[in-house]
């Protein structure tokens, strides 16, 4: 089924994305995977290439452009090519909503240009040792000095970790308990107190830095408040939809991905004297995930227009989330089987999608936790 919600303009910015991957991402790739972080200089070409800041107004450096189909033309193209380390979405389309729509002039005129260069990268700081999904459980808290806060606490499993030159974190601000007096503040490299952990070993997505966080009396201006006091909990329930449905467009790709270089194997692959795709049960495992994706695929398109529309909810954004990366999942899995042992070696890519792609279901609230979302909001 063609899909009908790009224009000529998407089409072309995808050849641009394909360009600046050919040339200063893919290249570098396995170097980067082996380095375990990527160069601060592909943030740099991504930036000269446009590719940072996308939504945010050509006066700072931006693209101008509120279009969430581009941001889904990357998401796409990033996982085609199997490049999750060079983490622009969570750069453009998690971190960047809050410093456009929260921050003061002030705080733009500070931030937003950097963002958009490549020459400030971003992250956001939620996660803790004892709270995962439960932002209600979040311990870091920040002490109001009059002209400063005072920050305490860590933070885990931070995607950009290392790279980050601007964090925001959610800290405790007030001790009321719950989702109560949770604040939003950003924290700058090289603010005393302000320390980074390891580099994280993970079993996929080698290249994309995620580190433990450490805050240790850091003196953080009031200045520096995003948003309403108190406020980050709306705060993060605002942006969250565009998050989860960021996932799932990488998501469906994935799968699409891994079903494409997979049917092109068991054309060629031979076993008992003829192709695999001549037997019947490959022939039905081709078929059954052929149909998941185009039916998934149409889901997830409705819903980038719906968002590119300010129309998409929660709910379905929780739909979308669990239901692509669940499939990205099976997909994965599958494909690797019918692989046989070359699915196993890493220099295949559905080795490397397999494992790059597992956290999809975990991270940016995990499939449970999606599915409590529906569930409330249909038995309410």
């Amino acid at each position: 089924m063609k899909r009908q919600i790009f224009t000529a303009g998407h089409e072309a910015f995808r050849e641009t994305v394909r360009t600046f991957l050919s040339k200063e991402v893919l290249p570098y790739y396995e170097q980067w995977e082996k380095d375990g972080i990527v160069s601060r200089e592909a943030w740099l070409a991504a930036g000269r290439q446009g590719l940072l800041g996308i939504a945010v107004p050509e006066e700072y450096g931006g693209g101008g452009n509120t279009d969430f189909r581009y941001s889904a033309v990357l998401a796409e193209e990033f996982t085609r090519a199997g490049a999750s380390g060079l983490a622009l979405g969570l750069h453009n389309d998690i971190v960047g909503p809050y410093l456009s729509t929260l921050a003061t002039a002030e705080q733009r005129q500070r931030w937003l240009p950097g963002f958009c260069s490549g020459r400030t990268v971003t992250a956001i700081a939620m996660t803790e040792p004892g709270a995962g999904s439960d932002l209600q459980a979040i311990r870091t808290s920040a002490d109001d000095r009059g002209d400063h806060w005072i920050l305490n606490g860590s933070k885990t499993f931070i995607s950009n970790g290392i790279l980050a030159d601007l964090v925001v974190v959610v800290a405790r601000t007030s001790p009321e308990g719950g989702a109560k007096g949770l604040s939003l503040l950003v924290v700058e490299r090289g603010t005393p107190g302000f320390e980074r952990g390891r580099n994280l070993d993970k079993i996929g997505q080698k290249s994309q830095d995620t580190a433990e966080l450490f805050f240790d009396g850091v003196r953080v201006p009031k200045e520096n408040l995003l948003g309403e006091l108190d406020g980050a909990f709306i705060h993060l329930m605002t942006n969250l939809a565009q998050e989860r449905l960021a996932i799932a467009v990488a998501g469906i790709a994935a799968a699409e991905h891994l079903l494409e270089i997979t049917t092109a194997y068991v054309k060629e692959r031979e076993a008992f004297g003829r192709p695999l795709a001549k037997l019947q049960h490959i022939r039905f495992e081709i078929a059954e995930m052929a149909t998941e994706c185009a039916v998934t695929r149409t889901f997830i398109d409705r819903c980038i227009v719906d968002h590119t529309e300010g129309a998409l909810d929660a709910v379905h954004a929780s739909m979308a989330k669990w239901w692509a990366t669940e499939l990205q999942k099976r997909v994965a899995d599958r494909c690797l089987q019918l692989h046989g042992g070359y699915g196993y070696m890493s220099e295949y890519p559905v080795a490397r999608a397999f494992t790059d792609g597992r956290i999809q279901t975990i991270y940016g609230g995990t499939t449970e936790i999606m599915k409590e979302i529906i569930g409330r909001s249909l038995l309410a």
